[in-house]
């Protein structure tokens, strides 16, 4: 394959930088082409490509197991096991639970892990009040104290059968306290801005260097306490171009690109220089609507939206017919998930008769905004697509662009003041309650358009804090049938999560953050 001369340019300066940082270039050097280098390195706040690099930094202190289904090793949600902790106990009461830590375990900064790391860590997300303090909410963890140098004893307020699997996440993180301490100032207790630049964790990377808007180059920790990574140096790169990140990787100069979308990734699978690998998502593509708006207060009317988008085509229009129907607001990936529920198959007469009932015997004269942004690559097509199958039943539905940081600001919990728009979300953790507090509780964070049920809310809340599984998706399945009733949501699809790399790269096993781990991947 030839390179333009603008691509030659962009492999040169990709193999110079390897060249000039290790002095040679190797074989265990992945490059990763991205959008964009990450512009932060704290996962309690995530900025453009935060969530990608801190995922190789920061561990913690459980792991999911793994299993094979139909050839493909996944992620095992009901296999917890022991990662930074050897081992754990659990009060009766299962309020109290103590963690033993692995002894030895190293930073790349030479400095063991201990209890008070992981104390430091919590305390941190608490502060902060951003993703961790949700993860430590949701579980019910009310504190985390270091009881001696190698156990850790957390309290919740109620017992939680999320609270395991919240111990996989990436946040809140465990630090290198004895090197993070030495940047903190009395203005920032907790190392805030020297976060931005740098890492210090105890995972199986560390971040070495950092030129921003260029590249971030991270190095394998030298005293990671499970096996070497193969490759001990990975090379995020910027490269704006999409086209320019595909031809790269097709002609061998990368190993890897990030998040292609799916004409790329129809391209690219009809080409042998590119392995291109598939998992069904975690998250919900959707069109939105807020109940709180007059328009959307009746569920008839929201149930006539329904009917009226045809999912199969909107799959083949926008998402190349690979991505998965979604009938429930958990994914089918997760133990729980009951996709019959939501019966609003395509048919444009009930959705005229319901609007009928609803008082709309002429359809939806007045104008319906689908606000749509570019935070998702298919968030464009998809509005444009519902818009003009809702106007097919009469519903004056029209595709209106806004920004991205609008978006996400008028759905934040405090606003929530957007009627109708296209988005997605998805839990972190493989877990249906988890999920659907995440997602349909009133107090959840990716609830973003002011739905509220007081029923649904009160099963997930007891879900929460049910140990037995089978009462517990019992729970949940109740929950799943009284949110299809509501129908807040034009449910889109599953989009597909696609990966693209080097035919010779193996070991990537989906996450349900969607970012591969470094640390497993091979290169032979």
């Amino acid at each position: 394959m030839k390179l333009t001369r603008k691509l030659l340019s962009i492999s040169a300066c990709v193999s110079l930088s390897m060249m000039a940082m290790s002095g040679l270039a190797k074989a265990e050097t992945m490059i990763i082409a991205s959008p964009q280098a990450p512009e932060g390195f704290d996962g309690d706040a995530l900025k453009a490509h935060t969530q990608n690099v801190v995922t190789q930094v920061y561990e913690n202190l459980v792991k999911y197991g793994t299993m094979e289904v139909d050839g493909v090793t996944v992620l095992n949600p009901n296999d917890l096991q022991p990662h930074l902790a050897e081992s754990w106990t659990t009060s009766e009461d299962g309020k109290t639970w103590v963690f033993k830590l692995r002894e030895g375990v190293m930073s790349p900064f030479g400095n063991e892990l201990t209890a008070d790391d992981v104390e430091w860590g919590w305390a941190k997300s608490k502060d902060q009040k951003r993703t961790g303090n949700f993860i430590a909410r949701v579980s019910n963890v009310e504190t985390v104290k270091a009881i001696s140098k190698y156990e850790v004893e957390f309290t919740l307020s109620a017992p939680s059968a999320i609270f395991l699997s919240a111990l996989t996440l990436y946040v809140p993180a465990i630090y290198d306290t004895t090197e993070v301490k030495k940047h903190v100032t009395e203005d920032d207790p907790w190392a805030l801005e020297w976060m931005q630049s740098n890492t210090a964790g105890f995972g199986a990377y560390h971040l070495d260097l950092l030129r921003p808007d260029d590249q971030a180059v991270f190095v394998a920790n030298p005293n990671y306490f499970e096996d070497q990574p193969y490759y001990d140096r990975v090379i995020y790169k910027e490269i704006p171009s999409e086209a320019s990140r595909v031809t790269l990787l097709k002609a061998g100069q990368v190993q890897w690109i990030d998040r292609p979308s799916i004409q790329k990734v129809v391209d690219m699978q009809a080409d042998d220089d590119v392995k291109v690998e598939r998992a069904t998502s975690r998250s919900v593509a959707a069109v939105r609507m807020n109940p709180s708006c007059e328009i959307f207060s009746d569920a008839r009317v929201r149930q006539a939206f329904n009917y009226a988008v045809d999912k199969d085509a909107l799959n083949e229009a926008v998402f190349a017919g690979q991505a998965d129907i979604a009938k429930s607001i958990v994914s089918p990936i997760i133990a729980g998930s009951n996709q019959d529920h939501f019966a609003y198959d395509f048919s444009q007469e009930k959705a005229k008769a319901l609007l009928a009932e609803a008082g709309y015997p002429d359809g939806i004269t007045e104008e319906v905004e689908v606000l749509y942004a570019d935070a998702f690559w298919h968030q464009e097509p998809v509005a444009i697509q519902v818009a003009d199958m809702l106007k097919q039943v009469g519903i004056n539905a029209v595709p209106t662009r806004i920004t991205s940081s609008e978006m996400r600001a008028r759905a934040a919990p405090a606003v929530q003041d957007m009627c109708f728009f296209a988005w997605e979300d998805g839990p972190i953790v493989l877990d249906a309650v988890y999920s659907m507090f995440l997602m349909s509780h009133s107090t959840g964070v990716s609830n973003r358009a002011k739905y509220t049920n007081p029923d649904l809310d009160a099963l997930i809340d007891r879900a929460r804090q049910e140990l037995d599984a089978e009462t517990r998706l019992g729970l949940i399945d109740d929950a799943q049938k009284i949110w299809a009733d509501d129908a807040p949501w034009v449910l889109a699809a599953y989009p597909a999560t696609f990966e693209a790399m080097a035919p010779n790269v193996s070991g990537w096993v989906y996450y349900p953050d969607e970012h591969e781990r470094w640390r497993e991947l091979r290169g032979n």
